[in-house]
């Protein structure tokens, strides 16, 4: 966003589809529908219907075009990057934060820590290191199988991947996967040391709204500069140069 935040949602092939329509039907002579010359609006091709790899590759295909079809349409010229159309599209919903997912989803996100020796429009699955945390308070969901998820206070669950959004995918005893706040699990010793050194920039699990003038208001995926920690629960931070207190629960390194 252009105040410097970010923000995670979820948009389905179709609705990518969709948008594209939309866009021809608000700028057709961007869409190059009166003459192919004044053509802005970047192509949405759709990925093989017999792809490598079956389902699968097909969706990974549909990753790479979709990512080369955001990068263009966010680069186009202003009266279609800053429209209704294309703002409403990227807007979060509320669904966008939920923990249930679509059966037999698969989750692929990208690891920008791990240079990949693939070309850079290639995408990977990476597994990551498990790490155990304990559940704060009680919580209760769905698995990833849309089975009960009912975690007690002090309960010990395996990260098993970490997203910005602040919904992290985790494991218990009895092997249930699910998608869990990450607010509401211990952070790790490693992760209590770093929170010593002032400057740290943290993600904004969820929106903040201030209450009293001392306090931020930041939405939700928003980057902030961590200046003094306390116990009590609020930290000092500054979001957009301004400084102010954010409840530490909503933080997310």
């Amino acid at each position: 966003w252009s105040d410097g935040s970010d923000t995670f949602v979820c948009r389905s092939w179709d609705e990518f589809r969709q948008l594209q329509k939309t866009l021809k039907e608000n700028f057709p002579v961007e869409a190059g529908l009166l003459r192919r010359s004044d053509r802005l609006l970047p192509k949405l091709p759709d990925a093989p219907l017999l792809s490598r790899g079956g389902r699968t590759g097909r969706g990974l295909v549909r990753l790479r075009l979709l990512n080369t079809y955001v990068q263009e349409l966010l680069a186009n010229v202003n009266q279609v990057s800053w429209s209704p159309v294309l703002t409403s599209f990227f807007e979060p919903r509320n669904q966008d934060l939920e923990s249930a997912l679509p059966p037999s989803s698969m989750v692929i996100l990208p690891v920008p820590e791990k240079p990949s020796p693939r070309p850079v429009n290639s995408l990977d699955i990476h597994s990551l290191e498990i790490q155990s945390l304990c559940c704060v308070h009680p919580f209760h969901t769905q698995d990833t199988q849309g089975r009960p998820f009912h975690v007690k206070a002090q309960e010990s669950l395996d990260v098993l991947l970490r997203h910005p959004s602040g919904w992290w995918l985790v494991e218990n005893e009895g092997q249930q996967k699910a998608w869990f706040p990450a607010p509401y699990l211990e952070v790790a010793p490693e992760v209590g040391l770093m929170l010593q050194n002032s400057g740290t920039v943290f993600c904004a699990s969820r929106a903040y709204k201030g209450s009293r003038a001392d306090e931020l208001s930041v939405p939700a995926g928003a980057r902030v500069r961590v200046l003094e920690t306390s116990d009590r629960g609020w930290w000092l931070c500054r979001y957009c140069d301004q400084d102010g207190l954010l409840p530490s629960v909503l933080l997310q390194p």
